[in-house]
């Protein structure tokens, strides 16, 4: 299988601040990789790090084996899609116009979009359910739709690797299925996905993959099973927790003791 992604020794500071160091992982082709951590970890700021936002202190950020430090601004948005957190958007947007800005790796400086971008920005909608909402303002969608939009938005620059963070911090339950019923179908069309999750069981529902931020240090990276387990858990989050198999869903979930 095609290897997607791959992080080596990477380490970041904030001054004389250090959040993380050496670390490492790879993703391969529509695996979907769950970071899991405490507040404060560190999670985020290494999604910016693969994201080309934020520079490492030390390592290296390969995408289809290319170095992202050698390919510029311009190729890092042709190959990764990010999701932030949060992003307020207080122009009257419609969505299909604010998703069409997501083309804009693909377009000189002074360039507007063509219909060949129209298109792809509708078909980016399709892919996460949206098409009925194209010609809606922003401001009338709910959580859960603006985070879709997002989305989609970062589908338009027909990434090989989709960069998610914290995609389901404050949706409601219903929203949060939503948002990863659309990681697995993603991920199954061959995406590969790094989702930031403060959530374990997300792992189980959507990750081939998983590894735990914690201490400035990956201390665990591999198969879901193997990393989401009631010690690495409980070690992890500083509380009591205990990994069971739900018999009739054959399911792993996590419940505090």
């Amino acid at each position: 299988m095609e290897l997607m992604l791959e992080v080596k020794s990477l380490a970041f500071s904030y001054g004389n601040e250090p959040v993380f160091e050496d670390v490492s992982f790879s993703l391969k082709k529509g695996e979907v990789m769950c970071i899991l951590g405490p507040n404060g970890a560190g999670k985020s700021t290494l999604i910016k790090c693969i994201a080309g936002i934020l520079k490492p202190d030390a390592g290296s950020i390969r995408i289809l084996g290319e170095e992202t430090a050698s390919i510029g601004v311009r190729g890092i948005a042709r190959r990764i899609g990010y999701v932030p957190q949060q992003n307020e958007v207080v122009f009257p947007f419609t969505v299909l116009d604010f998703v069409t800005m997501g083309r804009a790796p693909y377009l000189s400086m002074f360039a507007s979009p063509g219909a060949k971008d129209i298109e792809i920005a509708r078909e980016s909608l399709a892919m996460v359910g949206l098409s009925t909402l194209a010609e809606r303002p922003l401001s009338s969608l709910s959580g859960g739709q603006s985070q879709m939009v997002l989305i989609a938005r970062s589908l338009v620059q027909q990434p090989a690797l989709l960069l998610l963070d914290e995609p389901t911090s404050h949706l409601d339950f219903g929203n949060q299925i939503l948002v990863l019923e659309t990681v697995r179908r993603l991920a199954s069309l061959g995406m590969s996905i790094v989702m930031n999750t403060h959530m374990p069981d997300h792992a189980f529902l959507v990750g081939s993959c998983a590894a735990t931020l914690t201490g400035g240090r990956l201390v665990a990276a591999g198969k879901v099973e193997s990393v989401v387990t009631s010690k690495m858990m409980s070690s992890v989050y500083g509380v009591k927790i205990t990994v069971r198999e739900i018999e009739d869903l054959k399911r792993k979930v996590c419940l505090p003791l």
